[in-house]
């Protein structure tokens, strides 16, 4: 039966990157040996942001951030002219990236309503009066209140996306 002992993995961050190997350690290896196919380990993602196309950038923007109460945090222009503005909730470090893209640049796709982009969903303390609310600042109804089960509900942004209410 093979061992198992410990090896250290290089990290730049201080982690302790020590990971279990099997068999015995080749000789002379100064105890950095590793073997690759027994220490990779699944990359870690962790989630930065959403980005959505927009058809107009200003009105996209005067709605999450009247209507919702996001913050910009990042705004510039792409090489190819188009822009972008990145946004947060209170509370929330998730991004949402508000993209618009000029016609005749690689990116540029007519508008089309799809299904590309399921939902969006904030955390609310109050869904009926978050739904009232965004409703009378430009909102579209989806699915109020009252026909949804539980405490979400839905509501459209300026160019359909739903967003998800919960409570």
């Amino acid at each position: 039966m093979k061992s198992a002992r410990a090896v250290q993995i290089p990290s730049n961050d201080g982690r302790d990157t020590r990971r279990a190997m099997k068999g015995p350690r080749p000789p002379n290896d100064g105890g950095n040996y590793i073997r690759p196919s027994e220490t990779d380990l699944p990359m870690q993602y962790r989630f930065y942001y959403t980005g959505i196309r927009v058809r107009n950038l200003s009105r996209s923007l005067a709605f999450y951030t009247k209507a919702i109460g996001m913050k910009v945090v990042n705004r510039g222009t792409m090489r190819h002219g188009g822009k972008y503005v990145q946004l947060v909730g209170p509370g929330s470090r998730q991004k949402l990236e508000l993209n618009w893209y000029p016609p005749g640049t690689r990116f540029y796709a007519p508008y089309r309503k799809g299904e590309e982009i399921d939902h969006l969903a904030f955390v609310v303390a109050d869904v009926r009066k978050a739904y009232r609310e965004l409703i009378r600042k430009g909102a579209k109804r989806a699915v109020p209140p009252e026909d949804s089960e539980g405490t979400e509900v839905y509501v459209k942004d300026p160019d359909g996306i739903w967003i998800e209410l919960l409570q």
